[in-house]
C-alpha cells in the first residue's frame, strides 16, 4: 500500500518507539542493501557542538554559486522533516521524499530478514537522505554529522574530499565524555587517512586534540583563529569582516547580525579555500556564495523587533548573549525553553546573569525531550529569587500561546528573542508562517 506524506512521516517519528542505537557496520550493511547510495557524490563532512549547521549552509551556497549541483544533509528539521534533505538550496519535493522512504523501507526489510535489528531514527533518515542525492546525482554534499562523529550513523562516508569541526564545548556528556578533550576526540573521529581537516582553533586543548588525530592520519590542516578575524562592520542586520589566513587578507560579508556567525563563516571561508584548489571553486563565488547564504534560525528575525536562535547549549547561549548586546542595548524580552538532556540549570544562571531582561516567558518544547514548562520556570524564578532579581518570569504551557504572550508584552521598539532549542525554533518558525499567511 502507497503511504500518504502525512502516513510516511508518521512512520520515520515513531521509530524511535521500537529500536536503539546501532553499530556503523549496522549502518554499513543497511546501506549496502541500498547500493551505497553514500559513496556516489563528492562528500564534505562536518562535525562539532555549535555552528555545524550553519558552516554547512555557507559552503553549500558557495558550491551552488559556482555552479555545482549540490545535496545538503542538516538536522533537526524546523518545520518539514524534508527540510532535512535540500537539493540546489532547496528542500526535496515531498514526492522525492515519499518515493525515497519507500526504498529505505524496502531496504529495512530485507535487513530485518537477515536478522539484524531495526534502524534508528538517525540511520533512517541519514539514508533517506544518501538515496535521494544519489537519485538525483548531485555532485557534492555537504554533510553534518547528528551526535558527536566517530560512532555516528554519517561516519560510514569513507572517502570525504574534505573534513570540518566546527566550535566544539561541553555538551551530550554523558555518552561523548565529560572533558573537552574526550569530546573533541569523539568529533575528531571522522577523520580520514590523508583528507584534509579544517577546524576551529578557539580552545587550544581542543586544537591539541585535533591535531594529534591529524598528525596520526597524515591529515592535512588548517586552523581558523579568532584572533585572525577583524570585524569592519556590524549593522545588527549584517556584517562584514576581514581574515586574514597568513597568506591573504580576505574582506566577507554575511547577511546576520550575530557576531557568532563571523566564526562560522571564517571557517567555511577557510575550507573553502582548499577545496577551491581541487574543485575549481573562485574567489568571487565563495564572496558571493558566503553573502547570499540564507539559514534560518540563527538569530533570524521572523517579525520587526522579533528573533528566532537555536542556541541550545551553554557555549550556545554565551554566543546568542553576545548576540543580543550587539543588537540592542535596552532591556528586551526572552521566550525561552530547552530539552531535559542539556545543562539548563547553568544556562539559566547565564542567562539571568548576563541578559538585560524585561520579562522571561518559559513554554514546553512540543517533543518528549523537552523540560516541562513548569519545571524550567520554577527553576528560573528560584535562581532569580537567589539573585535577588525582581524580573517577571512566567510559564505558559502552549508554544503559540506563549508565543502571542510575548509579543503582547514587548513594547513597540523593544525586542523579543526566542531562544533555547531548535525544536523551540522549529515550531515558532511554524507558527510564525501560519501568521505571515493570514
Amino acid at each position: 500500500m502507497r503511504k500518504t506524506y502525512e502516513e510516511t512521516v508518521k512512520g520515520i517519528l515513531e521509530i524511535p518507539k521500537f529500536t536503539s542505537k546501532n553499530t556503523l557496520e549496522h549502518t554499513r550493511e543497511f546501506l549496502r542493501q541500498l547500493g551505497n547510495p553514500q559513496d556516489k557524490f563528492k562528500v564534505i563532512h562536518v562535525a562539532g557542538s555549535n555552528g555545524k549547521g550553519s558552516v554547512c549552509a555557507y559552503i553549500e551556497s558557495v558550491l551552488r554559486t559556482a555552479g555545482k549541483k549540490t545535496g545538503l544533509f542538516t538536522s533537526p528539521h524546523l518545520v518539514y522533516l524534508e527540510e532535512r534533505f535540500a537539493l540546489n538550496g532547496k528542500s526535496c519535493e515531498r514526492q522525492e521524499f515519499i518515493w525515497a522512504e519507500r526504498q529505505v523501507a524496502q531496504a529495512v526489510e530485507e535487513i530485518r530478514q537477515k536478522g539484524l535489528p531495526h534502524p534508528t531514527f538517525f540511520e533512517y533518515v541519514f539514508a533517506i537522505g544518501m538515496v535521494i542525492f544519489a537519485h538525483n546525482q548531485v555532485e557534492y554534499v555537504v554533510l553534518e554529522t547528528g551526535l558527536g562523529g566517530r560512532l555516528d550513523a554519517t561516519n560510514v562516508v569513507e572517502h570525504p574530499i574534505l573534513t570540518i569541526l566546527t566550535s566544539i564545548s561541553l555538551e551530550h556528556t554523558e555518552i561523548l565524555g565529560d572533558t573537552l578533550e574526550k569530546i573533541a576526540l569523539e568529533k575528531a573521529g571522522i577523520l580520514k587517512k590523508g583528507i584534509p581537516v579544517v577546524y576551529d582553533a578557539s580552545i587550544p586543548e581542543v586544537e591539541t586534540v585535533i591535531i594529534k588525530r591529524a598528525n596520526s592520519l597524515n591529515c592535512p590542516y588548517d586552523s581558523v583563529n579568532p584572533k585572525k578575524i577583524k570585524i569592519l562592520l556590524n549593522t545588527g542586520k549584517k556584517i562584514a569582516f576581514s581574515y586574514d589566513s597568513g597568506y591573504d587578507v580576505t574582506e566577507v560579508f554575511i547577511p546576520f547580525g550575530a557576531p557568532y556567525q563571523v566564526q562560522n563563516a571564517a571557517l567555511a571561508l577557510q575550507a573553502l579555500k582548499f577545496l577551491s584548489k581541487t574543485e575549481g571553486i573562485s574567489n568571487k563565488a565563495i564572496i558571493c556564495g558566503i553573502a547570499n547564504v540564507n539559514w534560518k534560525g540563527r538569530m533570524q528575525e521572523v517579525y520587526p523587533n522579533v528573533y528566532l536562535d537555536g542556541a541550545h547549549n551553554l557555549a550556545g547561549i554565551d554566543k546568542f548573549l553576545e548576540a543580543v548586546e550587539q543588537i540592542t542595548k535596552v532591556s528586551a524580552v526572552l521566550l525561552f525553553s530547552m530539552v531535559k538532556e542539556k545543562d539548563y540549570i547553568h544556562v539559566a544562571e547565564r542567562l539571568l546573569a548576563t541578559g538585560n531582561w524585561e520579562e522571561i516567558i518559559i513554554t514546553s518544547v512540543p517533543n518528549v525531550r523537552g523540560i516541562r514548562y513548569d519545571t524550567l520556570t520554577e527553576v528560573f524564578q528560584n535562581i532569580a529569587k537567589q539573585k535577588g532579581q525582581t524580573i517577571k518570569i512566567i510559564g505558559v504551557e502552549n508554544i503559540k500561546d506563549a508565543f502571542l504572550l510575548a509579543q503582547k508584552v514587548k513594547k513597540p521598539e523593544q525586542k523579543l528573542f526566542c531562544a533555547g532549542s531548535l525544536y523551540l525554533i522549529g515550531e515558532l518558525e511554524r507558527i510564525a508562517g501560519g501568521m505571515r499567511n493570514d
